[in-house]
């Protein structure tokens, strides 16, 4: 089969590679007919994340049909249409049994690895290194799914490919990144990065009831696209303003209740805060930028929630945790509980409260994932969210 493979730092390819079989009772096998390029995959692409293999196969948001199933899956057949989350879970273990199911205790061969990082490792995840499992990902023709009895949820026929796949990662974490808010009536929700991530975030803010979303971003093409199609109130460019400035006045000298980063690892700002966070990355004294972090801990009110939902891989610098502490913050983060969130969200889609398909701004055959990524690395034109489409 044809897949998209990481050779190295900002080096991928369509390779011929061995088809997936089925290695356990509980696997299921996949052929992909819809799989998408994620912001978070960009941080493979870049050479941060550890534990990448040359001929490592990429991506964690792919749909498809099911072509073979193990003895041990009851609740799937062959025919059936299923997005399948990124995340990995048994739905057995005390993680699972919690709906904490990105910290699966046994989806993850590799949570050694993670363990000398952070202390404990989490779930197996698709297409993202080593230290995730090691798993064959999603930009392919096929893949394999373990605990396929668990993760995979069957749409109907009804709902195109496009308004469905980014139940596989996206609409989930930015859905949960709103969640993690406890937004209540009256809420200013403000939210940095209008990636696709962040889209999805502002959009789910507003399902979830905030007064005033504001968004916070450089590109005029994602401001837009904040304001005029995820429901955003305000949008605020960083590189023309002062945020935390900006974001006083507009809520009276207070602060927003809650603060989403939709940024993570590699953010951007002007000015000496951005060059030292860039220097101290690439002499690897700090793992990652956490500029929108701090902006985002220092801007929001007293007693508020700042929840994070981007990527990051390690270790930060000048941290504020002195903030944190005496203005009594909440910090919430995680990899997304997909399985807790998907079927929510399916019958969201399926009630028309959401399109998601609304940030798809490219659409590729899979055999031009390597340009794929280099359109989406680098912005060009107006590039939001690339989706490639292996048969085509």
């Amino acid at each position: 089969m044809k897949a998209n493979c990481w050779m190295g730092k900002r080096d991928v390819r369509v390779e011929t590679v061995p088809d997936p079989k089925i290695l356990n009772p509980r696997d299921a096998i996949v052929k992909i007919t819809s799989t998408a390029i994620c912001g978070s995959d960009l941080h493979l692409y870049n050479g941060y994340i550890p534990s990448m293999e040359s001929g490592d196969i990429l991506g964690h948001e792919f749909m498809g049909e099911v072509v073979e199933v193990g003895s041990g899956v009851k609740n799937l057949q062959k025919g059936d249409r299923v997005v399948v989350p990124f995340a990995i879970a048994c739905g057995d273990c005390f993680m699972c049994k919690r709906q904490l199911y990105s910290v699966c205790e046994n989806s993850n061969p590799n949570a050694w690895m993670q363990e000398r990082l952070w202390g404990h490792g989490g779930a197996g995840l698709f297409g993202y290194s080593h230290m995730c499992g090691g798993y064959a990902g999603g930009q392919a023709e096929y893949a394999r799914v373990p605990f396929a009895d668990v993760g995979p949820i069957k749409v109907p026929e009804s709902l195109t490919d496009d308004q469905v796949l980014f139940l596989s990662d996206i609409f989930p974490t930015g859905y949960m990144g709103a969640d993690l808010c406890n937004i209540q009536p009256g809420d200013t929700i403000a939210v940095w990065g209008c990636g696709p991530v962040g889209q999805l975030a502002i959009a789910s803010a507003r399902m979830l009831g905030a007064e005033r979303v504001i968004a916070i971003d450089r590109f005029p093409y994602r401001l837009n696209m904040a304001k005029e199609k995820a429901g955003a109130d305000t949008v605020l460019n960083y590189e023309h303003e002062d945020v935390r400035d900006a974001l006083k006045e507009m809520t009276g000298g207070r602060g927003p209740d809650a603060c989403i980063d939709a940024v993570g690892m590699e953010a951007h700002a002007p000015g000496a805060a951005f060059l030292y966070d860039r220097a101290k990355q690439a002499a690897m004294l700090e793992t990652d930028r956490p500029i929108a972090l701090r902006q985002a801990i220092l801007a929001c009110r007293n007693g508020g929630t700042v929840s994070v939902i981007g990527v990051y891989g390690g270790f930060i610098d000048k941290f504020p945790m002195g903030s944190v502490m005496n203005r009594s913050l909440t910090i919430k983060a995680g990899q997304t509980h997909m399985q807790k969130y998907m079927r929510p969200l399916l019958e969201r889609i399926e009630r028309g409260d959401i399109d998601p398909s609304f940030i798809i701004t490219h659409r590729l055959p899979l055999e031009q994932a390597p340009q794929g990524f280099e359109t989406f690395l680098h912005k060009q034109q107006d590039c939001m969210k690339v989706v490639l489409k292996p048969a085509a």
